[in-house]
C-alpha cells in the first residue's frame, strides 16, 4: 500500500483560498478536484491519500469529508480545520462525521511566532488529543521553537510536522533549522512529512542535489519509521510535476531497506493517522 499523506483539493467556485494571491501563485489559482489527481495517483502507484485543509473553514472540512466518503477508500483520511480556541471544540469535532484523522491550522500565517503556546490553543490541542486525532504542524523555522515546546507539553497528542518545517532551501539555509529539527525528533509523539521541499527550493532551477541533503536529514533524525511521504499537490506543481516529487522521494529513500521504504511510503501514515 503506497499512501500520499499530503495533498489538497479546492473549488474556487465555492469559496476563495485567501492565501492564493499574487502572480507567482497564478498557475494554481484555479479549482483542483479529485478527478484531476486520480490519473497521477494511478500513474505513480499511489493506492490511497490523505487530503489536507487549505483554508480556515469548517464548511471546507465537511466538504472534504464528503469527498472522502464518496471516494471508495482512495481518500483514506481528512486533516481538517477547526478553531482550536473554540470552547465548544469537542462538540465540533464530534459533528465532523466521516474519515477525519487530524486537525491543522495555518500557524505559519499567525503574526505571533509563539501562537502555539497560547493557553487557549493548548487547551484546544488537548481536546484534539482526547478525540483521538492527530495534529498537523504547519510551521516554518520561525515557529519551530514553539512547536518543540508544545509537542513536549502534550505527549498524549500525535503531532505530524508538515513539509519538514519548510527549510530555506533556495537560500541554502541550514541552521537553526537542522538543530531544531533534530531536537524535535527526540520527542516520540512527533512524526515528519517528507513533503513540500520542492517549493522551498528554486522553483525554476532546483536540482535533486539541492534538496536531498534536507530530505536525508529528516530521515536521519526521525528515522524512516517516523517519516511519511506527501506530495503537497497541487502546490508542488509550482516547481515540479507529481511524478518529479515521487521520484525525488524515491531517490531520498533509495538507501533504505524495503521495510523502511514501506514505512515512508505508507506504514507510518497508516499508523499516525489510524487509517482504515
Amino acid at each position: 500500500m503506497r499512501i500520499d499523506a499530503h495533498h489538497h483539493l479546492w473549488d474556487l467556485t465555492r469559496r476563495p483560498q485567501p492565501w492564493l494571491h499574487g502572480a507567482a501563485l497564478g498557475p494554481i489559482a484555479r479549482t483542483f478536484e479529485r478527478g484531476d489527481l486520480e490519473p497521477l495517483l494511478l500513474a505513480n502507484g499511489i493506492d490511497a491519500t490523505v487530503v489536507v485543509q487549505s483554508s480556515s473553514s469548517l464548511d471546507e472540512t465537511r466538504e472534504l469529508l464528503a469527498l472522502a466518503a464518496a471516494s471508495g477508500g482512495r481518500i483514506a483520511g481528512v486533516v481538517g480545520w477547526a478553531d482550536l480556541t473554540d470552547p465548544a471544540l469537542a462538540d465540533v469535532l464530534v459533528s465532523l462525521t466521516g474519515p477525519l484523522v487530524g486537525i491543522r491550522h495555518q500557524v505559519q500565517d499567525e503574526s505571533d511566532p509563539w501562537w502555539l503556546a497560547r493557553a487557549g490553543v493548548r487547551r484546544g490541542l488537548a481536546t484534539v488529543a482526547a478525540a483521538g486525532l492527530a495534529y498537523d504542524l504547519l510551521v516554518t523555522p520561525r515557529e519551530l521553537p514553539a512547536a518543540l515546546e508544545t509537542a513536549a507539553a502534550l505527549p498524549e497528542l500525535r503531532f505530524v510536522l508538515d513539509h519538514a518545517a519548510k527549510p530555506r532551501i533556495a537560500s541554502g539555509g541550514w541552521e537553526p533549522w537542522a538543530a531544531d529539527l533534530r531536537e524535535l525528533a527526540t520527542l516520540p509523539n512527533v512524526t515528519c512529512k517528507l513533503s513540500g521541499l520542492v517549493t522551498e527550493a528554486s522553483w525554476s532551477g532546483w536540482k535533486p542535489a539541492d534538496i536531498l541533503p534536507y530530505a536525508h536529514h529528516v530521515l536521519d533524525v526521525f528515522g524512516p519509521e517516523r517519516v511519511l511521504f506527501g506530495s503537497d499537490w497541487p502546490v508542488c506543481t509550482l516547481a515540479a510535476t507529481y511524478a518529479d516529487v515521487v521520484a525525488l522521494a524515491e531517490s531520498a529513500t533509495a538507501g533504505l531497506s524495503p521495510t523502511e521504504s514501506a514505512s515512508v511510503f505508507g506504514t507510518t501514515a497508516s499508523h499516525v493517522y489510524a487509517l482504515p
